[in-house]
């Protein structure tokens, strides 16, 4: 990443890559920026994941419930970062065909939060956690 950007820039960058990364399914990509320490709450089993090699295993459970045409999409972002250790809240859109228009049939809406270090010049995430509010 360049230099010359500023944390919160670069951060949103390696997130918007992420999500571009999951609509292609390019495994490669998802895991790009991730530590090989991550540790991942997620909506669907398992309730964790911890390493790299269990995160990427999640993504085989993922990938045949969503086709690459479908949505992926990081909405609200909020970025707060400091020296070396950031997070981002958004709102993420999948399974729809548009960003703009509804979930369709299969898509939802859920929350996301990203924890990130800076290693040398990169910031690799260490957290995710997706949620979705608890209906009653």
């Amino acid at each position: 990443m360049q230099q010359d950007q500023t944390a919160e820039a670069q951060i949103k960058a390696l997130i918007e890559a992420w999500a571009d990364a999951v609509r292609r399914h390019d495994l490669s990509g998802i895991l790009a920026h991730h530590d090989q320490d991550i540790v991942m709450f997620d909506v669907p089993p398992p309730l964790q994941s911890r390493g790299l090699d269990e995160y990427r295993k999640t993504w085989d459970l993922f990938f045949p419930y969503h086709e690459p045409s479908q949505a992926f999409d990081i909405e609200e972002l909020a970025i707060t970062a400091g020296d070396d250790v950031a997070f981002a809240v958004a709102i993420l859109r999948c399974g729809s065909a548009t960003i703009s228009g509804p979930p369709q049939k299969g898509g939802f809406l859920f929350r996301l939060t990203i924890g990130l270090r800076k290693v040398g010049d990169d910031w690799r995430i260490t957290h995710e956690h997706h949620s979705v509010p608890a209906t009653d």
